[in-house]
């Protein structure tokens, strides 16, 4: 049983480290630029509003194609490697807790779209 699982997991790889690369790329084009032209935030709500909206399509397709731990880690693994780039430079180190937040909201976000876009897939059955 543990060989069938590690065998699982390891085949999620590429899909974990392609939704990070997406997650950080996405990041960078909402996030990296504010509209007054500061590289900081805090940013206008509809910047992180688009974010987390062109997230969702990523993370819905690995779901439904059954990549969960791509969907789940890979988005959060990005988010957060993001947000900690960019909030690093802090001299309070308040940044983690900041870090911390992203890296929870993203993981429980995309646990729920997850499981829901999983649902739709076994309505839909076994070959969907």
């Amino acid at each position: 049983m543990r060989r069938g699982l590690l065998t699982s997991a390891l085949r999620q790889v590429p899909s974990i480290l392609l939704q990070a690369g997406v997650a950080v790329g996405l990041g960078a084009a909402w996030l990296g630029v504010r509209s007054d032209g500061s590289t900081t935030g805090p940013y206008p709500a509809w910047q992180v509003a688009g974010l987390v909206v062109t997230l969702a399509v990523p993370v819905c397709w690995a779901a439904f194609r059954r990549c969960f731990a791509g969907a789940v880690l890979g988005t959060t693994a990005g988010l957060s490697a993001a947000a900690w780039a960019d909030w690093s430079d802090d001299s309070t180190g308040l940044f983690a807790v900041g870090v911390g937040l992203v890296t929870l909201g993203s993981l429980a976000a995309t646990l729920l779209v997850s499981a829901l876009v999983h649902a739709v897939a076994c309505l839909r059955g076994p070959d969907a």
